[in-house]
């Protein structure tokens, strides 16, 4: 690496705020000798021209030995974030691959077939005659050779130690405060019959202890290799075939390395399991018939798997480079990303939007735990639309935390006279739904789920948002009470800062950009008050500005204000609400994360890129 060519290597034709400032910074903890340098920079900051021009100071083909690592990669677990990159004229030289899900087979007959389930997926043997036009591999190809490959972080572990993607001189890694989480959900095992293709020759035992889990792994790998064995010898496989072969690969893998690291004395990971009720308990059996010894699916979890990430991050590149705006306790972030604090260098950029531009709002209207909620919620609901009719001429974004808030908020929005101005979207119409608010030309307001991070909402594109719950970890996820035993509420309190943190960036997105942000949960200022020496000063300063807001007394329609007259088609009805949305129990369960959800994370559509 040659850090000297950082200022050179920035794609911009200017510098905006401190970014300057930063790469001069950056240039001397790498020059310091340090491997791994933390890059903390305010949303908005342009971290993404920030990582362009540390990769272009990766060792280039004729420096050094031969044998050195050359090249950089660039990686972030966030799929739109890549999106963006790969729309920015700036960073035109990062070559961007995807995984094979991403891509359409290019033989006759099979172009509604993604490669992963195409003739070569499914025939062994199979010659094709189109493979060096193939989209998948011709940009694999392609991203392998050049200087700089991006990709997501899923896609990135998941090619660890794969010859087409080896080590590399530099890794640097986008939003990267959650890098533990990451690899907690990299090494997370699922284990239930929509994961495991043999479930019904090997359903789990009662799970008392990691034992019980352990003599399982070991049983399902016998009956998962077993029917590879049995698939290696069909000549052509279906879609469904190779679907089932790709998973089993997938589970004897991953309990391999379960094993392995379970029953290592050195390994620091510490694991648990949680297990649902099984399907058929005694009252549904049929009179006379025999108690049934076996349990639920088994969801198997790692804590702070250190190791995980020194095979599929650390051992991949030379140096490094993690930025994101929100890595808000460097001790506390190297011990749960496997780095030794000594080592790693942490440099600071400043905030450069002028705070009254990014201004917080207290429209507190009581607690949203879910014992509580019912009664919050209508409050909240109000204010909203008192904060719709204050800006009835501006589009909003809704933080709802969870799907039933989400729904229920919708219903009562709907309630009160002011639901063709609203949108909302499910699991499925995300992205759609997202992409269809912010080309709307109204002032419609967006009801979101997990939307916290890697959203660029400048300008007119949203003018206020809306913070409906305070972010806290599940306490039902095993790994989180497994933490709170141990006393870590300390971590407890920064990853729901964090969260808010990030979420307090989408609509401030340069200096001359301006929003609002409104809290409704009265839990944030508690947690504003306990995570207060986590505060990164700039974020800090906005909260001691914090102040209530005069807004126009609450009348039904209101805020019906303008909405967008464009075809909206994403969650819901014509009018992009999920109006009438069904939903079934096990799915509500699992998006309140007050009522036992153990999947609704942060960071849940980091995989969505295979």
């Amino acid at each position: 690496m040659d850090p000297s060519r950082i200022v050179e290597e920035f794609p911009a034709p200017s510098f905006r705020g401190a970014q300057e400032e930063a790469l001069r910074d950056i240039r001397a903890a790498f020059e310091a000798g340090n491997d791994v340098v933390l890059v903390r920079a305010p949303t908005g900051s342009g971290k993404s021209l920030l990582a362009r021009a540390i990769a272009g100071c990766a060792r280039r083909a004729g420096e050094g030995d031969p044998v050195d690592p050359i090249g950089a990669y660039y990686t972030t677990p966030q799929v739109s974030q890549l999106d963006d990159v790969a729309g920015d004229e700036l960073l035109e030289d990062l070559e961007i691959i995807r995984g094979k899900s991403n891509y359409s087979c290019i033989l006759p007959g099979e172009t509604d077939t993604p490669v992963d389930r195409a003739p070569c997926a499914r025939e062994r043997g199979f010659d094709c005659s189109v493979e060096h036009r193939c989209p998948y591999f011709s940009d694999r190809a392609i991203a392998s050779n050049r200087p700089i490959a991006a990709m997501t972080l899923a896609y990135f572990m998941q090619t660890a130690g794969s010859d087409v993607f080896g080590a590399r001189d530099v890794v640097v890694v986008d939003e990267a405060h959650g890098l533990a989480e990451w690899a907690e959900m990299y090494a997370t095992i699922e284990l239930s019959p929509s994961t495991v293709p043999v479930w019904d020759a090997c359903e789990p035992p009662e799970i008392d202890d990691l034992g019980d889990v352990e003599s399982y792994a070991e049983r399902l790998t016998t009956v998962c290799e077993r029917r590879q064995e049995e698939l290696r010898g069909t000549a052509e496989l279906s879609p469904a075939e190779a679907e089932e072969r790709d998973r089993l690969a997938e589970l004897v893998r991953d309990l391999g390395w379960f094993l392995e690291d379970l029953r290592d004395p050195e390994s620091p990971t510490t694991w648990v399991a949680d297990q649902a009720p099984a399907a058929r308990g005694a009252a549904e059996r049929p009179s006379g018939e025999q108690s049934d010894p076996r349990g639920g699916a088994v969801t198997v979890k790692p804590l702070d798997p250190a190791r995980y990430l020194h095979h599929t991050v650390w051992d991949r590149g030379t140096r490094f480079a993690l930025l994101s705006a929100t890595i808000l306790d460097k001790e506390a972030f190297c011990r749960g990303a496997g780095l030794d604090p000594a080592d790693v260098a942490l440099v600071d950029v400043p905030h450069t939007f002028p705070v009254e531009n990014r201004p917080l709002y207290d429209v507190t209207q009581g607690k949203m735990t879910y014992e509580h909620r019912e009664e919050t919620l209508p409050a909240v609901a109000r204010t909203i639309v008192r904060l719709m009719a204050k800006h009835d001429d501006e589009k909003g974004l809704i933080h709802a935390h969870s799907y039933a808030i989400a729904d229920r908020l919708q219903a009562l929005l709907d309630d009160f006279g002011v639901g063709g101005r609203v949108r909302g979207h499910d699991a499925e119409t995300r992205d759609a739904a997202l992409s269809s608010w912010k080309r709307s030309d109204g002032a419609d307001v967006f009801v979101s789920v997990k939307m916290e991070e890697a959203l660029d909402l400048e300008g007119d594109l949203c003018r206020w948002q809306v913070l409906c719950k305070a972010p806290y970890p599940n306490t039902n996820d095993s790994r989180v009470a497994r933490r709170l035993e141990d006393g870590q509420w300390a971590w407890y309190y920064r990853t729901a800062l964090r969260t808010v943190v990030q979420a307090c960036g989408r609509v401030v997105r340069s200096p001359d950009d301006h929003g609002a942000t409104y809290l409704a949960d009265s839990s944030l200022l508690d947690l504003f008050e306990r995570a207060r020496t986590d505060m990164p000063p700039w974020f800090e300063t906005q909260v001691d500005r914090m102040s209530r807001p005069e807004l126009p007394p609450f009348e039904t329609g209101a805020g019906e204000g303008s909405a967008s007259t464009d075809g909206r088609t994403t969650g819901g009805d014509a009018g992009g609400r999920s109006r009438g949305r069904t939903r079934s129990r096990s799915e509500t369960a699992a998006s309140d994360d007050d009522a036992g959800n153990i999947e609704d994370h942060p960071l849940s559509d980091v995989w969505g890129d295979g």
